[in-house]
């Protein structure tokens, strides 16, 4: 190759080196981070998706954490990362129907303002699950709900906030390291699947799925959490921690009180259905078969975490 060649071939290959080196980096580290340090799941929001970010109203049990003494019961960057994460179609006002009983307002809301309503859901749906403790975890012993997790060749269990397994890394693309895990005690927070921002990202790709993907209803038998099952007894759990639903979304649920039509009550349900449920089932829509009440503040709402 003649010299003239060989420095051409460089220039090339040096730009093309800058080129490549100037996109971020796509593929996230398997590593897990220290003990006590939380990594980003994702590239930092830009200044226009910043500027739309905000707090969400703090939850019935959140208020009832700090009252007895929880200096943060829930982390407003917590919040923060929910909102980040959202998908478009999430904010759609196309949505709307999905949302409409907990906020009638959706279609007329402002990006932030949706933004901040699904972040208050997610901080409900982790106050029903798991008392807003990250490390919270439970193992179900009844037959019909003890399958096994596909990643771990263990009982399923769920875990963190939003009560999910690690089978959900596979079926979501959750950002579970069980690899990392299975070498740390059961409830520490350094584990990949108990990081607050971890746990509730992936209940975000969840979420999509079902209502995106899968076109069913927020409110459905076939839900991944039996706190959003109409007919379980644990929706009511979810239900009394709407109570602070933002006040621009047109309504606020402030006690959630069973009907007078019965209810029978569903049996044991794992947050994780068998494969194939999720075709197999039909929607249910809201009415849920209870008579949400509307009134002042919620006094003193009593949480308890629901029971799957």
């Amino acid at each position: 190759m003649c010299l003239s060649a060989k420095a051409g071939f460089s220039f090339y290959l040096a730009g093309a080196l800058s080129f490549i080196l100037s996109f971020p980096v796509l593929v996230r580290p398997q590593t897990a981070p220290a003990a006590g340090q939380e990594t980003a799941v994702d590239s930092p929001p830009t200044p226009e998706l910043e500027a739309e970010l905000k707090p969400a109203p703090p939850t019935p049990i959140a208020l009832q954490k700090a009252a007895l003494g929880d200096p943060k019961p829930w982390d407003p960057d917590w919040d923060k990362a929910v909102e980040a994460a959202l998908p478009a179609d999430l904010l759609s006002p196309a949505i709307e129907r999905q949302v409409k009983p907990l906020c009638p307002r959706f279609r007329h809301l402002s990006n932030a303002d949706r933004r901040a309503f699904w972040a208050y859901f997610f901080q409900a749906l982790a106050g029903a699950e798991a008392g807003l403790k990250p490390t919270t975890n439970v193992r179900h012993t009844q037959p019909e709900v003890a399958v096994t997790d596909t990643v771990t060749g263990h009982i399923v269990r769920q875990e963190g906030l939003l009560q999910l397994t690690y089978m959900d890394a596979d079926r979501y693309g959750c950002d579970f390291d069980w690899a990392h895990d299975k070498q740390l005690p059961e409830h520490d927070p350094a584990k990949t699947i108990l990081l607050p921002e971890n746990n509730l990202l992936c209940g975000v790709k969840i979420l999509e799925n079902q209502l995106i993907t899968r076109h069913e209803d927020l409110f459905s038998k076939s839900s991944y959490w039996v706190t959003l099952r109409p007919r379980h007894p644990s929706f009511i759990v979810f239900i009394k921690q709407m109570a602070n639903v933002p006040e621009y979304c047109g309504s606020r649920y402030h006690i959630a009180t069973p009907s007078r039509r019965s209810l029978s009550p569903a049996p044991e349900a794992s947050n994780a259905p068998a494969i194939g449920a999720h075709s197999t089932s039909t929607s249910v829509r809201p009415a849920f078969g209870y008579a949400l009440a509307a009134g002042s503040n919620a006094p003193g709402v009593q949480s308890t975490v629901a029971s799957h």
